[in-house]
């Protein structure tokens, strides 16, 4: 177990101690779960009744929220305590799953591919001709990455992902559990005698960038022709679809169940709430945000801040539903 004293905390996020310093912590926890061996962390004011019921010994705060600790306890004012409890947690991070070997016996390895130093394969993976994997990458058991695939450097992919062939992975990148990379986009056409569908080929791969996070059960379609691209640092949470062709810019964020659809071009910094879909073809500029839930079926300039089913700006859609509201007490 680790154990920390509230001084080498203090230390650690560059924070103001108050209180009593005398203190040592266990592990982070939320106010309302932490327990007397401790540290949680206040945000903002309307979490300080939480604090008073708490049973943790200490907290990270917000250096803005005016409050006292409480006789025996302790505050880490800190400038952001959301941006200090992430350092935190991670001094707490648990080891990771043991490599007994760098490449397991169940390990299927073509003889073709290449691996890097210090790369890591576990038991039940595959790894296809000509594949390319970089230093220190890490599968975890039962990762197929087919042929002619690149993997970048100290990228780290957790079990039952597949990437298919040609795709490109950049260096220093985190796939979650069961990510599909480089499946066919959902293209088809009504055959010409109208009797049917006719599946149109996706020749194309996938080229994900460098430092990207993709959460459980992300899919991402290869490009029907060229690529389907996520920009470098760009993080995608749980169960997100894009399709095919679509292209995103630098340090995007998609919240789960989210989805873009084929050839959707986000610019840089675009976070997309969770839910909120994105018609074919749209682009979005950059910086732009989407409220959970929309519908955004038109392209939308930079900064531009949308919300609805259809999309709209967000100031007029929140009008017209304190409106609806109205209209529905009087009647």
């Amino acid at each position: 177990m680790k154990i920390f004293t509230l001084v080498e905390i203090c230390k650690l996020l560059n924070g103001e101690l108050q209180g009593n310093q005398m203190l040592s912590v266990t592990g982070p926890e939320q106010l309302e779960y932490a327990t007397s061996d401790q540290i949680t962390f206040i945000g903002h004011r309307r979490y300080l009744p939480l604090w008073e019921k708490s049973k943790a010994c200490a907290a990270i705060i917000n250096n803005n929220i005016k409050a006292e600790p409480g006789e025996g306890r302790a505050f880490v004012r800190v400038a952001n305590a959301d941006l200090a409890m992430a350092l935190l947690l991670g001094s707490f991070l648990p080891e990771p799953p043991v490599f007994d070997q760098e490449v397991h016996p169940t390990a299927v390895v073509h003889p073709t591919a290449t691996l890097g130093t210090g790369t890591r394969i576990g038991a039940g993976c595959y790894v296809g001709p000509g594949t390319i994997l970089g230093d220190r990458v890490t599968l975890y058991p039962n990762v197929t990455i087919m042929d002619q695939c690149k993997v970048g450097s100290d990228t780290t992919i957790w079990s039952g992902t597949v990437i298919r062939e040609r795709c490109v992975v950049g260096s220093h990148c985190l796939f979650h559990l069961n990510v599909s990379i480089g499946g066919d986009g959902f293209g088809f056409r009504p055959s010409a005698d109208g009797r049917g569908l006719v599946k149109i080929p996706h020749i194309g791969n996938v080229v994900i960038g460098n430092g990207v996070e993709l959460g459980s059960g992300v899919c991402i379609d290869r490009g029907k022709f060229s690529s389907t691209v996520l920009g470098d640092g760009t993080k995608i949470d749980n169960l997100v679809q894009i399709g095919h062709n679509s292209r995103t810019g630098r340090f995007c964020m998609m919240a789960g169940n989210s989805g873009l659809a084929g050839s959707v071009t986000l610019g840089d910094g675009v976070i997309v709430g969770g839910s909120a879909s994105i018609s074919d073809h749209v682009t979005l500029g950059n910086g732009v945000m989407v409220g959970g839930g929309s519908g955004v079926m038109n392209d939308v300039p930079d900064g531009g801040k949308v919300l609805g089913y259809p999309a709209a700006d967000s100031r007029e859609t929140l009008k017209q539903w304190v409106a609806l509201r109205k209209l529905a007490k009087e009647g």
